[in-house]
């Protein structure tokens, strides 16, 4: 039984996103051909983009998968936040690669967050984070608008952590 926190799970996979959340979607190029797609997947569905952004991540699976149960951690000492998350979806496909979690009890959200990666016709490796949260948690709920500014931030750290891995690779 699931115990997620929002009922459109699902809705980053097929769109659009619903009505009464921030809205949030980033993409960005980060590196050209096959080699750099491969990179670019494994490290996004093998948690490694999220701890490069040194983010914490306690996953109970080494890859994401269906049901695998995440949680992504951020702070110092005990000003750290964690937010549990279950994986609602994945693409393991010839030219996509990436899932999606949705908020778990706990999670100071309410909503579900994407990441993938897509090989363009043209070479070019895409990334994209696209997101519907609103506040769950009284914390939340007291930093107001600066929530959607801090996760457009982290989606843009998280582009530059993937470019730097990608032609690293």
């Amino acid at each position: 039984m699931s115990t997620l926190t929002y009922p459109e799970v699902g809705a980053t996979r097929l769109g659009p996103l619903p009505d009464g959340y921030n809205h949030l979607h980033h993409r960005a190029a980060v590196g050209r051909g096959r080699a750099a797609f491969e990179a670019a997947g494994a490290a996004v569905t093998e948690w490694r983009m999220h701890r490069a952004a040194g983010a914490g991540v306690n996953a109970s699976a080494a890859r994401a998968a269906d049901g695998v149960t995440v949680d992504v951690s951020a702070g110092l000492g005990p000003l750290r936040i964690t937010a549990p998350c279950e994986i609602v979806w994945t693409a393991y496909e010839r030219d996509r690669t990436g899932f999606a979690y949705g908020t778990r009890p706990g999670h100071p959200e309410r909503g579900e967050e994407c990441f993938v990666v897509e090989l363009a016709d043209d070479g070019t490796v895409w990334f994209t984070v696209m997101a519907f949260s609103r506040p769950a948690s009284w914390y939340a709920r007291l930093a107001g608008p600066l929530v959607p500014v801090a996760q457009r931030w982290y989606a843009r750290r998280l582009g530059n952590v993937l470019r730097r891995t990608v032609s690293a690779a």
